[in-house]
């Protein structure tokens, strides 16, 4: 079966990351069919030495001594075979996470989350088997392939009656490798689909729940189950028609065998314990079925294989060795980047500058680009054209680690990754000390405190509304510092007075990072030093707030109508009254 490039490599790979084991299986394997091929040649000894009334002591404890040593290399491949399956699925499994990683969005974007879990899941549990599947399937070559030189070895005739039938054997194989390969690759792509609706739909379980579509959902993430279930019953058809055809043909040839074996017997051309030897042996050259079962477990795991090396092919972003200066201020400028999302244009040549120390706030409608142009900053991403600077070096020149030390993200829906709370904010080499900071920053010292354990209480038990998830978010980016800070809408679920103490900090002058920031609210814009207006993928405008203000488009993108000059006037006079409001504290009402 042809395979490309980038699959022989990954199974190149396994096979050598567990060659020992490996080497040992083949032998063990080679050693087995060894044990069987002597075993028939030992009985028809005995059994001439028996009919002759001669001393047959030693060749019936040698028939003996080979049964044992069957059992026991049977037993041996048995754990080789499984320790193997076991390392190779691990390595694979270990490989493709790590693409996938180092791929980052564009492996979700291209295949989804579902379809990416089932591969890491199920399709490397399959293609683990290949190496120990290969092994396996040589040796089960080697039986027939021995039996028909034993054959002849015995008398060529008998060779000459099973090699009349081999050619239809072989496109038998053949037939079934190539069907077998069309049913299994249809039945793991029916698979992936149903993986990935699935798990489309258990993150969006509540919105599903409070719709009332528990049953049209089942029905949508069922839909590709008509389709699995013919590919499964193709590829049992295949192999069923094959193992039927083989069985027809393989009686023949052994028949074949013992009937010119008998001739010969009579015509004393052999003895009893040859004929005995040569139906052995034609067993063991129609083997077929087999071979059948190797070749198929061999077919599916090389396609499996196939579908982890499609995932494989999107390659992962590189990396330079160049080096941020030392006292750089976290410079980042934007020169013609576009970016595409499939053929839609979401940036067209975008041009722009955040000086080092300062906060931009990027402003917009839904769509404008604003979260793409955020992750392009922190190099989730690279453009399609145009490119990324911080502080003078394009982000692809610089090394991973030093990338990813000199910018600091915080997102909407952050991923609580870690085993505590502490290990959830530092993710990385971050002290106690500089993580509880960062938590007050964040404002979420407090609630951190209540929890039962504290800062130890493990995340997966901690409850934790959308809110104080974004709080955690942002302590994990205040912790890991750096020049440059990117907050894609990372204060959209904190309450005012909460977001009023966070932006505090921000804006602030307690960092002196540069800070980008998407911005959904007025009142965010209007702290920043510096807005960036995106509408239709370019930059609009760039300004104050005070100074966009007064554009009626501008304000229609805070969900504020068109209104005259007058209006806009009214609107800057009570943004700045809110602002003195914000800076003074709750008035009496709301400390009373």
């Amino acid at each position: 079966m042809p395979m490309d490039r980038t699959t022989g490599e990954l199974l190149g790979a396994a096979t050598r990351h567990s060659g020992s084991r490996c080497l040992a299986l083949g032998l063990v394997s080679v050693a087995a069919t060894g044990a069987q091929l002597l075993l028939p040649a030992a009985l028809g000894r005995a059994l001439d030495l028996l009919l002759a009334h001669s001393p047959a002591t030693r060749w019936v404890l040698c028939c003996a001594a080979l049964a044992l040593l069957l059992t026991l290399l049977d037993a041996c491949e048995t754990v080789l075979g499984g320790t193997l399956d076991a390392r190779t699925t691990a390595f694979l499994r270990r490989r493709l996470t790590g693409h996938v990683l180092a791929v980052g969005p564009r492996a979700t974007a291209r295949f989804g989350a579902g379809d990416l879990v089932a591969r890491i899941v199920g399709s490397a549990a399959q293609a683990g088997t290949a190496p120990g599947a290969r092994a396996a399937l040589l040796a089960a070559l080697a039986g027939p392939v021995g039996a028909v030189v034993a054959l002849a070895l015995i008398d060529p005739w008998l060779a000459a009656v099973f090699l009349t039938g081999a050619p239809v054997l072989a496109l038998l194989l053949r037939s079934l490798a190539r069907d077998t390969s069309a049913c299994v690759a249809d039945y793991q792509r029916a698979q992936g689909r149903i993986a990935a609706a699935l798990t489309e739909a258990v993150g969006g379980a509540r919105t599903i729940r409070a719709a009332g579509t528990a049953a049209r959902d089942t029905k949508r993430i069922l839909r590709p189950l008509p389709e699995l279930s013919r590919a499964g019953r193709r590829m049992w058809r295949v192999q069923g028609r094959a193992a039927a055809q083989a069985t027809a043909v393989a009686p023949l040839l052994h028949l074949g065998v013992v009937a010119v074996a008998g001739l010969l017997l009579t015509r004393h051309r052999l003895s009893p314990g040859d004929v005995l030897a040569a139906s052995r042996y034609a067993v063991l050259a129609t083997g077929v079925g087999v071979l059948v079962g190797r070749l198929s477990g061999l077919v599916r795991s090389r396609t499996a294989a196939a579908r982890l090396g499609e995932v494989l092919t999107e390659p992962a972003p590189p990396y330079g060795d160049r080096r941020l200066p030392g006292d750089g201020p976290g410079r980042l400028e934007l020169r013609g980047v576009t970016a595409l999302r499939g053929d839609r244009t979401v940036l067209d040549g975008v041009d722009l500058v955040v000086p080092g120390g300062s906060t931009l706030a990027l402003v917009g409608r839904s769509g404008a680009g604003k979260s793409l142009l955020a992750a392009l900053a922190g190099r989730l991403t690279d453009p399609d054209a145009g490119e990324v600077l911080l502080d003078g070096v394009p982000l692809p020149a610089l090394p991973r680690t030093e990338l990813r030390a000199a910018i600091a993200q915080a997102f909407d829906r952050p991923a609580l990754l870690g085993t505590t709370i502490e290990d959830t904010i530092a993710l990385g080499p971050a002290s106690p000390a500089r993580v509880r900071e960062a938590a007050r920053t964040a404002c979420a010292d407090d609630f951190v405190r209540r929890l039962p354990e504290g800062y130890a209480t493990p995340c997966a038990h901690a409850p934790h509304s959308g809110g104080e998830a974004q709080r955690l978010g942002l302590a994990r980016a205040f912790a890991h510092g750096g020049r440059l800070l990117i907050l894609d809408d990372a204060l959209s679920s904190l309450d005012t007075i909460t977001e009023r103490q966070v932006t505090r900090s921000v804006f602030g002058r307690t960092t002196t990072a540069t800070r980008l920031v998407v911005a959904h609210r007025a009142a965010t814009a209007a702290r920043a030093d510096t807005v960036a207006w995106l509408d239709g993928g370019r930059v609009r405008a760039v300004g104050t707030h005070e100074q966009l203000w007064r554009r009626a488009e501008y304000r229609a993108v805070f969900g504020t109508g068109l209104g005259t000059e007058e209006e806009a006037e009214a609107g800057d006079r009570s943004s700045a009254r809110t602002s003195a409001r914000t800076e003074a504290g709750p008035g009496p009402e709301a400390r009373r």
